[in-house]
């Protein structure tokens, strides 16, 4: 499996990044990789540029502001497993970190990336829904903050402009009721549902175009999930309530 050809650029600061994704067209962001090289390879993603993030200096923080936890956009999803004060701050989102496949994928793949990629089946998206958090955009315009429940459009679609670069996810505190779950067919797998608990809060993952707030009385009201050959949709709606009721339950 080969990619399609593309053009590459190395940029060295966040403003040459922001630059040459305002000048190009069909351009995407190569932060870890984990998500957009395998499409690149099943050529099920054909951009004509690439923009290389990868050698810009002091993007890789995790610090604390607001109450809550800032991820930068080359953050590695292993170090944001291992952060003492992600542990400490924001537990769910060490918890939802864990579950994202393996760590050898974690070890490259980053926070921001899964944010910006918007798979509906991944843990991240839906624990910053469940949190209350957001996103920075930054452009040649300037920064833009994105509330989760306004990044998250369609099925690995997202409000981020086509000139923009994720440079941040913001994480609130986790409350003291706080816990994710999901059901897949093997560990490290796409999850075939799951369940996002914040406090009284509920997200969903795996059931609808994007991550979605639900009812937890009424978790399965007004969903339609899809069926393939992992999961019939009458199937993962049994998931969402049994998760769901696990969750409170704790």
């Amino acid at each position: 499996m080969k990619p399609p050809a593309f053009e590459y650029h190395d940029a060295t600061t966040v403003e040459e990044a922001c630059t040459l994704l305002s000048s190009l067209e069909d351009a995407k962001v190569l932060a870890g990789g984990q998500s957009l090289v395998p499409l690149l390879n099943f050529r099920l993603a054909r951009p004509a540029h690439l923009v290389d993030i990868n050698r810009i200096p002091g993007l890789d923080r995790i610090y604390e502001r607001d109450g809550g936890v800032a991820v930068q956009a080359l953050t590695r999803q292993a170090a944001v497993e291992d952060s003492d004060l992600v542990a400490r701050v924001c537990p769910l989102l060490t918890a939802a970190v864990r579950l994202v496949a393996h760590r050898v994928i974690r070890n490259r793949g980053t926070v921001c990336g899964s944010l910006a990629h918007a798979d509906p089946a991944s843990e991240l998206p839906a624990a910053l829904l469940a949190l209350g958090g957001h996103a920075v955009a930054r452009s040649t315009r300037g920064d833009r903050v994105i509330p989760a429940a306004d990044l998250f459009t369609s099925v690995m679609q997202t409000a981020l402009a086509q000139d923009e670069l994720l440079i941040e996810a913001w994480f609130p505190a986790s409350p003291a009721k706080c816990a994710i779950s999901e059901e897949s067919r093997r560990h490290g797998d796409f999850a075939l549902a799951g369940a996002v608990r914040s406090g009284d809060r509920l997200a969903l993952f795996g059931v609808a175009a994007t991550p979605v707030m639900a009812d937890p009385s009424h978790p399965t009201k007004g969903l339609s999930p899809s069926g393939d050959l992992e999961a019939t949709p009458e199937f993962r709606l049994h998931l969402v309530q049994v998760l769901t009721e696990r969750l409170f339950a704790a």
